[in-house]
C-alpha cells in the first residue's frame, strides 16, 4: 500500500480531576462520566462489548505469555470484571472506562484525516459526558483533560494502531521503527511542564510520555513500558493481518499534530512492509535517547546512530522523509494521491521550520504552540519553570471543555491552524466512517438498538428472539462499508430481517 491509507485508529485514556477532591475514586469518576454519557440511550438498547476474540498476551514474537502483563499496582487486575463502563457508540467507537481512566477508542479508518475527525470528536464526546456528568445529584464536578500524566508518577497513554501485511517480518518493524518513534516526539509531542516521571525537575519538555518508557520491545503497557510494543491481536483475520499496537505516542489536541503522527507513520510502515529501506537508521541506547531529545526543546540534541553518525532528531526526521519523498517517487512518480502529497508536503514545512525556528511552528505543533504560551506567562509574571502556576497553564490546555480550555481558546481566537470544521467533527461524533467495517457496526446499533446483544471490532451480535444469539463476524476492515452492506441494511428493518438475510433465510 504505497500512501499514508491503511486501516487505523487511536485509543486515548482521558486525565480525571475533580477540583477539590485530590482522593477522589479515579475509577469511580470515570465510570460516572462514561455512564453518564451512555444513559442518553433508553434503557435496555445498551449493547456489551464482546472479548470472546480478544488475546491481549500474544506476542508478535511468536509466544503467548502465561501470565498477565505487569499493571499499574494502583489499578484493580481487571476493570472490565468489576462491571465498569463499556459502550459501543453509533458511530461505531468504544467508550469505556481502562486502568481507571475514561477512553474513547475510535472507529476503524482508513486515512489520517479521518483519523483526526473521529479522534476530534472523541474529544466532544468526553466534554459532553463530563457536563452530563456534573449534573447528576449528589455528585462533585468532574473536569477532563486530554494529556498524559498526573505529573506525580503516574502516566496514560493514547494509542495508536495500524493494520499491517502479516508477512511482514517483525524484526524490521523494529529496527525501522524505533529510530523513528525516538525522534517523531518533535513533530508530534505534547509538550509539558516537568523533567521526570514525578514532573519534579524544573524545565519543560517536548513529550509527556518520553519519561515513562523503560525498554525498547515488549508486552507491557503500563509498566516496563516499551517504544515497540509487541502485542498480537490483530482483530481481524490474523493469517492476513497484525495490528501494529503503538503506545509512545502523546496525546494530541492539534489537528495537524494527529495528522501528521498518523500520516508519516503509516508512510514509514508502507516502506517497512515493501522492503524499501537499505539504510540502517538505528540509534545507540534509544531509550535514553528518547528522553534526551524530549528534554531539549532547543531541539540541538545530538542522536548517536549505530553506523556512528551523530544528528538531531529533526536531522533524523529529514533522513525518513527523503527515504519516503524516494519511496513514493518510485512506486507513484507524479501520479501521488492528495493525501500522501499533503502529508509529505507538511512534513516537510514543519522540519525545515523546526531547523530553523520552532516557534514558526507555533500554530501547528501542540508542543510549540504550549511553550509559546508557556514562555509569554514566564516573561510577564517573571516566574521559572518550578512554578506550580506553569503547571496549571499546562494542564489548562487539554481540558476539553470548550471554554476553559487553552487550546480550544485559541482555535477559537483564530491561533492555530485546524484541518476539519466544526460540523465534521460533530457529524463524525453520532456517525461512523463509510469506508470499513465500523459503518456496519455503528449502523447496526443505530438501527437495531434493541437487538444488538453485543460487539466488538470483528463482531456483531443479535438478539432476535432465537434459541441462541446470532453472531455476524467481520473480520476484513474493508468490507462491511456503505458500499458493500448500505442497500442491505436500507432493506432491512428489522434486525431479524437483516440476520436472515445474511444467513440465507430470506
Amino acid at each position: 500500500m504505497v500512501s499514508v491509507r491503511r486501516i487505523m485508529g487511536t485509543e486515548t485514556e482521558y486525565g480525571v480531576s475533580v477540583p477539590g477532591q485530590p482522593t477522589t475514586n479515579q475509577m469511580l469518576a470515570s465510570s460516572l462520566v462514561v455512564n453518564s454519557y451512555a444513559n442518553r440511550a433508553p434503557a435496555g438498547t445498551r449493547a456489551r462489548w464482546d472479548f470472546e476474540e480478544e488475546s491481549p498476551l500474544r506476542d508478535a514474537r511468536g509466544f503467548e505469555t502465561s501470565r498477565e502483563p505487569i499493571v499499574d499496582p494502583g489499578a484493580p487486575a481487571n476493570e472490565d470484571d468489576l462491571g465498569l463502563a463499556n459502550v459501543i457508540l453509533t458511530n461505531g467507537a468504544r467508550l469505556y472506562v481502562d486502568h481507571a481512566h475514561p477512553e474513547f477508542s475510535t472507529p476503524e479508518v482508513t486515512n489520517p484525516l479521518d483519523g483526526v475527525r473521529w479522534d476530534k470528536a472523541g474529544e466532544r464526546v468526553m466534554a459532553e459526558a463530563a457536563r452530563r456528568a456534573r449534573g447528576v445529584p449528589g455528585t462533585l464536578p468532574v473536569n477532563l483533560y486530554k494529556n498524559n500524566t498526573d505529573n506525580k508518577g503516574v502516566s496514560y497513554g493514547c494509542h495508536e494502531n495500524y493494520l499491517m501485511a502479516r508477512s511482514t517480518p517483525f524484526g524490521e518493524i523494529v529496527r525501522n521503527l524505533t529510530p523513528f518513534f525516538v525522534s517523531r516526539q518533535v513533530v508530534c509531542g505534547a509538550g509539558r511542564v516537568g523533567i521526570g516521571a514525578d514532573g519534579r525537575g524544573a524545565g519543560f519538555q517536548i513529550s509527556q510520555r518520553a519519561d515513562f518508557f523503560e525498554v525498547e520491545v515488549g508486552l507491557e503497557t503500563t509498566l516496563k513500558r516499551p517504544i515497540i510494543n509487541t502485542r498480537d491481536e490483530p482483530h481481524a483475520d490474523p493469517e492476513k493481518y497484525r495490528r501494529l499496537h503503538v503506545i509512545i505516542g502523546d496525546a494530541n489536541m492539534s489537528e495537524i499534530s494527529t495528522y501528521l503522527k498518523l500520516g508519516t507513520t503509516a508512510l514509514v510502515l508502507a516502506m517497512i512492509e515493501d522492503g524499501w529501506f537499505s539504510v540502517d537508521l538505528s540509534v545507540e541506547a534509544p531509550v535514553a535517547g528518547l528522553r534526551a531529545v524530549s528534554h531539549d526543546p532547543s531541539l540541538r540534541h545530538l542522536l548517536t546512530l549505530r553506523d556512528g553518525r551523530r544528528m538531531t532528531a529533526v536531522q533524523l526526521q529529514m533522513e525518513y522523509l527523503e527515504q519516503a519523498r524516494k519511496y513514493t517517487e518510485d512506486r507513484y512518480g507524479t501520479d501521488v494521491d492528495e493525501q500522501t502529497a499533503d502529508v509529505l508536503s507538511r512534513w516537510e514545512s514543519v522540519l525545515d521550520r523546526l531547523s530553523d525556528d520552532p516557534m514558526t511552528c507555533r500554530r501547528e505543533l501542540d508542543w510549540v504552540a504550549k511553550l509559546a504560551i508557556l514562555e509569554g506567562y514566564r516573561a510577564r509574571d517573571a516566574v521559572d519553570w518550578d512554578s506550580p502556576r506553569l503547571e496549571l497553564v499546562d494542564l489548562q490546555y487539554s481540558d476539553v471543555r470548550p471554554d476553559k480550555g487553552l487550546y480550544n481558546r485559541l482555535v477559537a481566537g483564530g491561533r492555530i491552524d485546524t484541518l476539519l470544521s466544526e460540523d465534521d467533527i460533530v457529524h463524525a461524533i453520532t456517525e461512523p466512517p463509510e469506508d470499513t467495517r465500523a459503518f456496519f457496526r455503528g449502523r447496526c446499533l443505530a438501527m437495531y438498538p434493541q437487538q444488538v446483544a453485543a460487539a466488538s471490532w470483528d463482531s456483531v451480535i443479535f438478539d432476535v428472539g432465537r434459541d441462541s444469539l446470532q453472531r455476524v463476524p467481520t473480520l476484513e476492515p474493508l468490507r462491511g462499508t456503505r458500499a458493500h452492506v448500505g442497500a442491505l441494511l436500507e432493506q432491512c428493518p428489522t434486525a431479524v430481517d437483516l440476520v436472515d438475510t445474511l444467513s440465507g433465510n430470506k
